[in-house]
């Protein structure tokens, strides 16, 4: 198989950089809604790297501290260690009832490991009818598994496995972002839902658009899609963490209504917000969200739905044809 058609399989389709153009669908979201909101919690507390975890290294990804590096040779970074155990102790509860006061609904990234270390949050998720995703075993570099893809394959069982142990219902994950994927994750977690006879409605490791869109099934027939629901960096409150970025709630509070206001506006759109329980559960920056989520809620014509809501809505109403599903341009001839 040549570079081109290898890059071009279903598995591993090249990039599309046209998508809907000019003139988008019109997503005819529920009741005549102008936009789609879905907010995404990131839990990853415990599923971090780090010794207890069976690893060599430490995390230093999304913390307070500027500038941290990983610790190497088994030793543990404590201070580190009680950074994500706030997201879990306090700031996930903190950003809960606010949902919960709101009668909103969200999509919970879960890490399957952070589900198992504290046992109470998957159920209380669930209870108030919030949507457990998958956000992989571990929150940890996928990248590293590069060509040991049974390792890989593993964790992605393991990790649904842990979801649907936490779920009261046992309800298995229908929806998938790995957010530090390795170049065949996608594909992987494709096979292994058919290999476990589990449905699997979207993915959202993509960041291409403001409205889902499909892709072939990797490694399915022919007439089966996947269905791509586009997550955000940029309505994201890592970019506490990742200079240049939020410096003040109000720089995030911001950004989220302009970034509302906009789309609302176009009208048909989605808009998807990334949080963190160790970043916006923190006291300083929390009013960003709640302020948000007031004055949205003040609007008419809002849905605030999960992602598993928004991919049956667009299942429905724009179901996959193979024939429509475009590919990038070949390969530009070497220099």
């Amino acid at each position: 198989m040549s570079t081109a058609e290898e890059f071009n399989s279903t598995d591993n389709p090249l990039r599309d950089f046209v998508g809907y153009g000019r003139n988008p669908p019109n997503a005819e979201w529920p009741n005549g809604a102008r936009i789609a909101v879905s907010f995404v919690l990131n839990y990853e507390e415990g599923g971090e790297y780090g010794p207890l975890n069976g690893d060599n290294r430490t995390e230093a990804n999304l913390n307070e501290r500027f500038g941290a590096v990983p610790i190497r040779g088994g030793r543990r970074d404590v201070p580190m260690e009680s950074q994500f155990e706030y997201g879990s102790r306090a700031g996930v509860w903190r950003i809960m009832n606010l949902f919960d006061k709101h009668n909103m609904k969200i999509t919970i990234y879960a890490v399957g490991r952070a589900l198992e270390v504290n046992p109470p949050a998957g159920p209380e998720f669930e209870m108030h009818g919030h949507e457990l995703a998958m956000h992989g075993y571990r929150w940890i570099e996928y990248g590293e598994f590069e060509g040991d893809e049974e390792a890989e394959k593993a964790l992605i069982r393991k990790g649904i496995e842990a979801v649907q142990k936490s779920s009261p219902s046992g309800r298995p994950p229908t929806g998938w972002y790995i957010g530090r994927p390795s170049s065949k994750t996608r594909a992987l977690i494709a096979q292994v839902h058919k290999e476990m006879d589990l449905p699997l409605l979207w993915q959202s490791d993509s960041y291409s658009d403001d409205l889902p869109y499909w892709i072939p099934y990797p490694g399915g027939r022919k007439s089966e899609g996947l269905l791509m629901i586009p997550y955000s960096y940029d309505n994201n409150d890592f970019k506490f963490s990742t200079p240049p970025g939020w410096t003040s709630a109000k720089g995030f509070e911001e950004h989220l209504i302009n970034a509302f206001d906009t789309l609302y506006e176009e009208g048909g759109k989605m808009m998807s917000i990334g949080l963190h329980c160790r970043v916006i559960g923190k006291p300083g920056r929390f009013p960003a969200l709640k302020n948000f989520v007031e004055y949205i809620s003040k609007k008419q014509g809002v849905w605030i739905a999960t992602r598993t809501e928004i991919a049956k809505h667009w299942i429905d109403k724009f179901p996959y044809k193979p024939e429509e599903v475009k590919y990038a341009l070949p390969f530009a001839e070497p220099w």
